[in-house]
């Protein structure tokens, strides 16, 4: 008798016709492809795709609506809760070779890219002509998947999120259609916001092919800071002063005694004690940075910080950055065997206080070890929980905490998550956050857009 042919076997033969060799069946590859940096449970694809162009996507995809073939986007696979396990196997679009800077305009600060180039790329580009990008997450992810995440970082406080930076869209949609969304103007106010819509959506409504992006001018001045406070409640409402006064800062982060110990060892970081430590950046003027660099100084002091220290030459700054940048693989190596648990709580800046605090006690009761970072200055702060791989039950027990710290955040008035996105991480705290209602509104805005199920499945809701 002879075996019937699964659906995704005929998207394969298919797709081989003019993807040829850029679709892979090996093991290796698609073990590469079966999670990201997260704690689920890996899952194969049966096949992964490395495509160059929109028109390739858009074949795929109708090829994949066709047979009902479950499609998981993939860009640099750094995401941290589960958005590119295919869960339930099918094609893993990688879109990392989309790497092309279309179009950069001065004239405008704008640029045309696609998903697969990454902010250091672009930045790398960009310097010699005065721009740059500034959503800054801290990892080397693609900023397709930014886009997809709605991912934020350390220069949010200042520059606002990838929501505010992107101004339109190339999406393939789940039959293959192409849109485009957006405009070059800095405002318009015609029809259904189609851009922010896609935004966020973690490959749920459509996959980006192209991305028209916001760029800023290059500041005249830039001026790197840190602080260090005797204890954590001095060091959180030296935050809270600093934005309730309106001090302009550009990045503003917060690490802890555990977590700067992990830096200092992972880092190499000199001069830097054991203890809640601030890192700060301020952009403008030599006489502005001046200005606001000397405004922290004397609000962390007058809230008890310690040998506040600010340099301009960039071979600090870098330093002090590429160890902030690091924070999430120095916490990793801080416990050997271990994989992270990361919790993504944002609250508004007048309950920092005690989301963070409040975090902190659960941490101790926990008895996990938890190196906490946050990029304060919008609320948003991150527990590391760490897991010992040969553990079973401490994984169970990183989510017990886990859900602690966001029953808190949400109690005060917050997010379950500030950056990072849902997958499948979060999944379960959206109703608890938005109400069942505005969940079932959501439903149905996937079963128009994607009415086979094909994009991304299992992400973002539960089931």
């Amino acid at each position: 008798m002879t075996a019937e042919i699964r659906p995704v076997d005929h998207v394969i033969a298919a797709a081989r016709a003019f993807l040829g060799e850029r679709i892979s069946t090996n093991a290796a590859v698609r073990d590469q492809h079966a999670r990201g940096e997260d704690t689920t449970t890996p899952v194969q694809p049966d096949a992964v795709v490395f495509v160059e162009s929109t028109e390739e996507v858009s074949q795929l995809l109708a090829l994949c609506h066709r047979h009902g073939v479950p499609v998981t986007p993939f860009g640099a696979g750094t995401s941290l809760e589960g958005h590119v396990t295919p869960i339930r196997a099918g094609i893993s679009l990688d879109l990392s070779r989309m790497t092309a800077i279309l179009d950069v305009s001065q004239d405008d600060m704008d640029c045309l890219i696609e998903p697969g180039v990454t902010r250091h790329q672009l930045n790398d580009h960009l310097r010699d002509q005065g721009l740059f990008f500034p959503v800054d997450p801290g990892s080397h992810c693609t900023i397709g998947g930014m886009v997809a995440t709605r991912a934020s970082g350390t220069n949010a406080v200042r520059y606002g999120t990838i929501r505010e930076n992107v101004m339109g869209l190339e999406v393939v949609m789940a039959d293959g259609r192409v849109i485009n969304t957006g405009s070059r103007t800095r405002k318009a106010a015609n029809g259904y916001d189609l851009t922010r819509l896609i935004i966020g959506s973690e490959g749920t409504l459509g996959v980006v092919t192209k991305i028209r992006l916001r760029l800023h001018g290059i500041p005249e001045a830039t001026s790197a800071a840190v602080v260090q406070f005797p204890d954590m409640r001095g060091c959180v409402e030296s935050v809270i002063a600093v934005m309730q006064l309106g001090v302009p800062v550009a990045r503003i982060e917060l690490l802890d005694e555990v977590q700067i110990a992990a830096c200092i060892a992972y880092s190499k970081l000199e001069n830097l004690e054991v203890l809640p430590t601030l890192f700060l950046e301020f952009h403008g003027t030599e006489a502005g940075v001046r200005e606001q660099a000397e405004s922290v100084q004397a609000i962390t002091t007058d809230m008890g910080g310690l040998g506040f220290a600010w340099a301009a030459d960039q071979e600090t700054r870098n330093k002090l950055w590429t160890a902030r940048h690091n924070a999430y693989w120095a916490a990793i190596a801080s416990q050997p065997n271990s994989r992270g648990v990361t919790t993504d709580v944002c609250v508004p800046i007048s309950r920092l206080a005690d989301a963070l605090l409040g975090a902190r006690e659960d941490i101790l009761v926990s008895g996990l070890s938890c190196p906490l970072v946050g990029h304060v200055g919008d609320g948003n702060f991150h527990t590391v929980i760490l897991v010992d791989q040969d553990d079973p039950a401490a994984l169970d027990r990183a989510w017990a905490l886990d859900r602690k710290i966001v029953a808190r955040g949400l109690a005060l008035g917050g997010t379950c998550s500030g950056e990072h996105g849902v997958g499948m991480g979060k999944a379960e705290f959206l109703e608890q956050e938005h109400g069942p209602e505005a969940l079932a509104v959501m439903r149905s805005i996937k079963n128009t857009l994607d009415p086979k199920g094909i994009l991304n499945p299992g992400k973002i809701f539960r089931n």
